[in-house]
């Protein structure tokens, strides 16, 4: 690419950006790194929105910097946490804080060496917090290099190249954040819209910036395919025990959900006679048809919670779903 056409590109894209991009965000009106980082985290494998209207400003109102991050129990981040799933991403959160109570570090070497913080997330630090001359690449900004310069089954090391080859050294950051939005928005990975018709819900115009000069414009899908996933399926069967005004949980050891409270399992004795009811529940690789049931006892060791703490107890979206279930039992 000539340099005449690259300046070109990187204009187009910061004029499309002042137009058509995200900037309501609130983790994008704010240079506190503290914050940024904890948006970065909670976008990890969640949508936009639910961060923004559910999690993000009730975490920061509960834990307002750092400092506060590092003195709160693992517990009480789990709380807050409660529901948005990827339960290790807060243990993460919270590990960085305690380790960098002082401050996160300014550099992507030191930043990578915390919790939790790969490549992306160091990238994204240094770019949207520290306007540092950094190129970041997540899904959606992968996605748009591989059709713009259109080249197929590119490897990640050399997607990081061609983000660093189209670098605006000059507006780094608004630059990153146009290419993500470009991606999120138009550049879609199934439906691309290249170009707009009356159906379309986008803004006015908000055509690709690069559909000139865009390699993989007309077969866009050649060059980004998404990968099928493989789903297990797995039967889960939960009781619900309740003793003089407390619930027996058990504290998940390994998985997902490790150091998260969860329902007692009670498949070895459950009766179709007690059934609550049934539910499904998707999770990373799983596909889950969970049944719950009310129990007199429990067979094992269990951790009993007053009932009144469960609204702030650290337990996942789909113990969630199965108290939901036994509404009616938890009111009595």
């Amino acid at each position: 690419m000539s340099k005449s056409k690259l300046l070109d590109a990187q204009k187009k894209l910061l004029d499309w950006y002042e137009v058509h991009g995200r900037k309501e965000l609130p983790w994008r009106n704010t240079e506190d790194v503290y914050s940024i980082y904890v948006s970065e985290i909670m976008l990890q494998q969640t949508q936009v929105k639910r961060v923004m209207e559910e999690y993000y400003p009730q975490f920061l109102l509960k834990f307002p910097s750092l400092l506060a991050l590092s003195q709160a129990s693992l517990e009480e981040v789990f709380g807050m946490w409660s529901g948005l799933g990827y339960y290790r991403r807060a243990k993460n959160l919270h590990q960085s804080a305690i380790l960098s109570r002082d401050g996160l570090p300014k550099d992507l070497e030191s930043l990578q060496k915390l919790p939790g913080i790969g490549k992306y997330t160091a990238s994204a630090l240094c770019s949207f917090a520290y306007n540092q001359k950094v190129s970041v690449v997540d899904t959606n900004i992968a996605r748009v290099l591989a059709r713009y310069f259109g080249v197929e089954n590119v490897k990640e090391t050399h997607l990081w190249e061609l983000a660093e080859l189209f670098l605006n050294s000059s507006a780094p950051k608004a630059h990153n954040l146009a290419l993500m939005d470009l991606g999120a928005m138009v550049c879609l990975p199934k439906n691309p819209s290249c170009t707009l018709n009356d159906s379309q819900e986008m803004p006015l115009g908000c055509q690709c910036p690069f559909i000139e000069s865009c390699k993989g414009a007309n077969n866009p899908l050649k060059y980004y395919k998404t990968k099928s996933k493989v789903y297990e399926n797995k039967t889960l069967h939960f009781g619900i025990c309740i003793q003089d005004g407390k619930i027996a949980m058990k504290t998940s050891t390994e998985g997902m959900y490790k150091d998260m409270l969860k329902l007692p399992d009670i498949e070895k004795y459950h009766h179709e006679t007690n059934l609550i009811g049934s539910f499904k529940h998707s999770v990373t690789r799983y596909r889950l048809e969970v049944h719950v049931y009310t129990a007199d006892s429990v067979e094992e060791d269990v951790l009993w919670l007053p009932l009144e703490m469960l609204p702030n107890a650290p337990i996942s979206s789909m113990t969630q779903k199965a108290l939901k279930l036994s509404k009616a039992i938890l009111h009595d």
